[in-house]
């Protein structure tokens, strides 16, 4: 059954946040910086996690010249080096803190070149996706702690595009890179994330509702900040962005629903309606079948376990971190 969601869901909608923790990935522009703002104005303690000390400082002023008396904090860390994230991690276990929402928001976009990450990723699926697999395993203790911590994988409508599929043959694009369907493939990793984690979740008890968003076609700096303004892609956008975009703060909304709405569903997925969900109200978005093969999702996370060394397998001692 098609799930309702109300025609006009905005940030005016958004429960009381106060006394909740919420951690966000790419927090100091576009996507992250919009959730940010709006956690903390509901009342959320929010962390914003990034790379960059100077944008970190800016995002805090901000939001702070906007919601006085916010009580957020920027906290340093590069989803494309394994020991950032565990760094990172290792601050927020020693705090001490349940999370309650974690947004799994950063992304880098079809890079022209290959490039790869600190342990030798290729950056697209190593920052988008095998970067917050690895986030969200060391963060499941304190996740654990909340009682059901909602855990949001930012995906796009291009996981239907490029090869529409996983290829574990060539999964850092060794043997062939293709700047956009190495970005689309990441971005299909993360809703079958989102999906996968939910099962697990569920098999396991560790708890959590893990659910999925997109923005549809925001206007933020992803394009810019990937593969240039001078770009073809950049161009089309452009051009594209005339009739097809909304601001990125319209972008956040189906994030921001999934992470925080009562109705928000298990394994749910949101977005834009209109235009091809490039734009408009939420609703419950379009899911591709290859986002659905549940053997696919299976290798995947055993496949990104290894990788990255993640200790999902490692039950017994993640619950025990979570008792204490």
């Amino acid at each position: 059954m098609a799930q309702a969601i109300k025609a006009d869901w905005g940030v005016q909608d958004i429960p009381s946040q106060v006394g909740k923790l919420a951690v966000v990935t790419g927090a100091t522009g576009g996507l992250g910086y919009e959730a940010a703002l709006e956690l903390a104005r509901a009342g959320a303690e929010v962390v914003l996690a990034g790379r960059n000390d100077a944008k970190g400082a800016d995002a805090l002023r901000r939001i702070r010249s906007t919601v006085p008396g916010a009580r957020i904090r920027f906290e340093k860390v590069d989803l494309a080096s394994l020991g950032s994230i565990n760094a990172f991690a290792d601050r927020l276990i020693a705090q001490g803190r349940g999370i309650d929402i974690l947004v799994n928001n950063a992304a880098v976009m079809a890079t022209p070149k290959r490039s790869i990450t600190a342990d030798g990723f290729e950056l697209q699926i190593g920052t988008n996706y095998l970067g917050h697999f690895a986030l969200t395993a060391r963060l499941l203790p304190l996740l654990q702690r909340t009682g059901q911590a909602r855990v949001v994988s930012v995906s796009s409508g291009a996981h239907k595009m490029g090869k529409k599929r996983v290829d574990f043959d060539d999964l850092q694009g060794e043997r062939k890179y293709s700047p956009f369907d190495a970005y689309c493939q990441s971005k299909l990793a993360m809703l079958m994330f989102a999906f996968e984690l939910q099962r697990r979740s569920d098999a396991n008890g560790w708890g959590l509702l893990s659910n999925a968003a997109h923005p549809g076609y925001a206007r933020t700096d992803l394009i810019a900040n990937g593969p240039g303004t001078d770009s073809i892609l950049a161009r089309l956008a452009k051009f594209m962005g005339l009739f097809l975009s909304q601001s990125a703060a319209d972008g956040a909304l189906p994030i921001l629903y999934a992470a925080t709405d009562p109705d928000a569903r298990p394994a749910g997925y949101y977005g834009p309606k209109n235009m091809f969900e490039m734009k408009g109200p939420v609703v419950a978005a379009v899911i591709d079948r290859a986002a659905q093969d549940l053997a696919a999702a299976k290798q995947l996370w055993n496949v990104s376990a290894e990788l990255t060394g993640s200790p999902w397998t490692n039950i017994d001692s993640i619950r025990q971190a979570a008792a204490r």
